[in-house]
């Protein structure tokens, strides 16, 4: 059993609760959303933000490695008997988009820094997209590792440094990339922003060299 699946009961505390929601309404705010959309959540958990999202798009795929966290999902799917709403067993990246791509548009809260190979999961999501199809991807800044604690497993990132990151999304194919800050998290006292990357899925597909020479320009 993983950690998330241990905690997955417990997961959907108020505090976590009312942060996806607030994190869902920049999502609103600054990324188009229509009754026709596709939309995927990734490392969705227990569907928090998906779910606040689906009122605003046409369907949801949540989508989440954890079992504990996926079981919890459909339960809400199921006993609230959302039609416009799965949750799939899956984990980013992956060399074959989930079920139900290519989505119009991929979300995430605080997933990015939980991913060893930033650079390979920003194409998988690409991959996953229809042209045109936008990512709103909401993550920690650069912060000094206090975040944490210093004995969890699965954390391969203190936040991170905006630029390279919107380098890494150009060279994943992304255009018309951004960061802003849309929020700060409280925690133990501390203050951690948390800032919204926006993009959209150029016509060309990336070149897998692309990455790297992003980095060194």
């Amino acid at each position: 059993m993983s950690e998330f699946d241990d905690k997955a009961a417990e997961w959907d505390t108020p505090e976590r609760r009312e942060r996806a929601h607030e994190l869902a309404n920049a999502i609103r705010e600054h990324v188009p959303l229509a009754p026709d959309m596709r939309i995927v959540d990734i490392g969705a958990g227990t569907g928090l933000l998906g779910l606040d999202l689906l009122p605003d798009v046409g369907s949801v795929v949540l989508t989440d490695p954890s079992e504990g966290m996926i079981e919890v999902a459909r339960s809400k799917i199921e006993s609230g008997d959302i039609a416009d709403a799965t949750a799939l067993l899956f984990d980013f990246p992956a060399a074959q988009p989930p079920a139900g791509a290519p989505f119009d548009l991929a979300v995430s809260m605080l997933v990015l820094h939980h991913v060893e190979d930033t650079e390979t999961t920003l194409r998988s999501i690409h991959a996953a997209l229809l042209p045109g199809g936008r990512i709103g991807l909401i993550d920690l800044d650069e912060e000094d590792g206090s975040f944490h604690d210093t004995d969890q497993p699965g954390i391969h990132h203190h936040g991170f440094e905006r630029e390279p990151l919107e380098a890494l999304a150009r060279a994943a194919g992304f255009v018309d990339v951004e960061t802003r800050i849309v929020a700060d998290l409280v925690r133990d006292g501390r203050t951690y922003p948390l800032f919204l990357l926006t993009g959209t899925k150029g016509g060309m597909p990336p070149r897998e060299d692309d990455g790297e020479a992003a980095l060194q320009s």
